[in-house]
């Protein structure tokens, strides 16, 4: 008798860890959507002025264009750090989003230089 209740607590046993392991995946989905439309707020933030001042014409991650016929719709990103106004950052897909937050210096840096030479 107790190995048949050992068996039936065994099998217990392996369908909470099945559930606990599927509930843990939903979560961490339900975060990853979350965050996805934290992004797409982030992208409808930005102002139609920011915009038309913005100074490049393509990505600046993937030098595509952002403009004309073969180009998607840009993907806006209002780019935040502390102690600094936000930035806009035009991209050409949310693909290029974790290239630029891999290095964010280094595309603002870019920005910057092709603003100051817009002034010019």
């Amino acid at each position: 008798m107790s190995v048949r209740l050992n068996w039936r607590l065994d099998i217990l046993g392996v369908t909470l860890s099945a559930f606990l392991a599927f509930a843990g995946l939903a979560m961490a989905h339900g975060d990853h959507e979350a965050k996805s439309e934290q992004a797409a707020t982030a992208s409808a933030a930005a102002s139609p002025d920011a915009i038309a001042a913005y100074p490049l014409k393509t990505c600046v991650v993937s030098g595509e264009s952002l403009e004309g016929d073969d180009a998607d719709e840009p993907f806006n990103l209002v780019y935040k750090s502390e102690g600094h106004p936000d930035r806009l950052v035009r991209l050409c897909c949310k693909n290029c989003v974790k290239k630029f937050n891999a290095n964010p210096e280094k595309y603002l840096k870019k920005i910057d230089e092709a603003a100051a030479k817009a002034k010019e």
